[in-house]
C-alpha cells in the first residue's frame, strides 16, 4: 500500500488520532498486495490481474507451484510482470513472446490467458516440453523457454518469484486489492455490478464450469444480487483472487470464502474473518 505522508505538529492524542485518519482514508492510494508483512510484495491492478491470471492457466492445467514460479520470474524479468503491446524486434506480452518464433500472432500474445498457455504448454519449448524442468533452477529452466540473450537475469527474481506463487497458488486469502467503489471509473473500472461479465471473463480462464473443470458451477442467489461458485479444493483460492484481483473492472464490492471475506474499500487492506462463512463455495456481490 502507497502512503503519501505528511508531517504535522499536531496537539494531543485526539488530534493525532483523527489526522490519522484522515491520512488513510483520503490519501490511500489503490492498489494491491500480495503477502503480508516483511514478505508483502506491492502490486498496480494490472500486475496483480496479470498475476492471478498465469496462476489460474497454472492450477487449470494442473501444474505443480514449481512452473507458477518458473512463470512469475519470467514475466518479471521480461516485462514486470505487465502486458505491454512493444518489446524487443516484435515481441509482445507478459513473457515477451515472438510471433516470428512461432508462439502466436501479436494480438493472441497480448492475451495473458493465450501467453500463459503457451509458456506453460503449447508455445515452442513450452515449459512442460522440458525433460524434468522441475529439478532446473528457476533461471536455467526459463532459459530453456525463453532463449534470452542473457538467461541468468531470470536469476534475480527467484525469491519474489517463489513467494508470489505461494500467495497466489497456496496460501489462503493472500492476495487483496484496495480501491473507493464510487471512484472505480477513474481507474478504468466499474461503479455498477456487472457480474455475469465477470462470469464470462472468468470462464475465458477456466473455461465454462463443468463437472470434471476447476469451476463446477456458478448459480446466482435468489436475491439476484450475488453469484455463488462451485469451486474444486485445488482452485478455490486461485478464483477468489482472480476475482478480487479483477473486482474493480466489474463492480465487485465483496468475495467470501473459507471463513474470510474480502470487501472493497480504499482503506481495507486485508481479509477478515467472519463467522458463519466456512461453505466451500465463493460468494461474489
Amino acid at each position: 500500500m502507497t502512503v503519501v505522508i505528511v508531517v504535522l505538529v499536531i496537539a494531543g492524542y485526539a488530534g493525532y488520532n483523527t489526522y490519522q485518519h484522515f491520512v488513510t482514508r483520503v490519501l490511500t492510494v489503490p492498489g494491491c498486495q500480495a503477502g503480508s508483512g516483511s514478505g508483502a510484495i506491492g502490486l498496480d491492478f494490472e500486475q496483480a490481474r496479470d498475476a492471478a491470471t498465469i496462476a489460474d492457466v497454472a492450477v487449470y492445467d494442473h501444474l505443480p507451484r514449481q512452473a507458477l514460479t518458473i512463470a512469475y520470474a519470467t514475466a518479471l524479468q521480461e516485462a514486470k510482470l505487465e502486458n505491454p503491446n512493444y518489446g524487443t524486434s516484435d515481441s509482445v506480452g507478459i513473457f515477451q513472446q515472438r510471433p516470428s518464433a512461432g508462439w502466436g500472432t501479436a494480438q493472441e500474445l497480448q492475451d495473458p490467458v493465450y501467453a500463459s498457455q503457451a509458456f506453460f504448454e503449447s508455445g515452442p519449448s513450452a515449459l512442460t516440453k522440458i525433460p524434468d524442468y522441475t529439478s532446473l533452477s528457476v533461471a536455467e529452466a526459463a532459459q530453456e523457454v525463453q532463449h534470452s540473450a542473457d538467461g541468468s537475469a531470470y536469476a534475480q527474481w527467484t525469491d519474489e518469484a517463489e513467494m508470489l506463487s505461494a500467495d497466489y497458488m497456496s496460501t489462503p486469502h493472500a492476495v487483496t486489492c484496495w480501491y473507493d467503489p464510487s471512484q472505480a471509473a477513474r481507474q478504468g473500472g466499474s461503479t455498477k455490478p456487472d457480474l455475469p461479465g465477470a462470469v464470462r471473463t472468468l470462464e475465458g480462464t477456466f473455461g465454462t464450469p463443468r463437472a470434471d473443470g476447476i469451476v463446477t458451477g456458478v448459480t446466482s442467489a435468489r436475491s439476484g444480487k450475488s453469484e455463488i461458485f462451485e469451486v474444486t479444493s485445488a482452485g478455490r483460492w486461485a478464483v477468489a483472487n482472480w476475482l478480487v484481483t479483477n473486482a474493480s473492472s466489474f463492480g465487485i464490492t465483496r468475495v467470501a470464502y473459507g471463513g474470510y471475506q474480502w470487501t472493497a474499500s480504499l482503506t481495507e487492506t486485508h481479509w477478515q474473518q467472519v463467522a458463519g462463512n466456512a461453505s466451500g463455495n465463493i460468494v461474489v456481490s
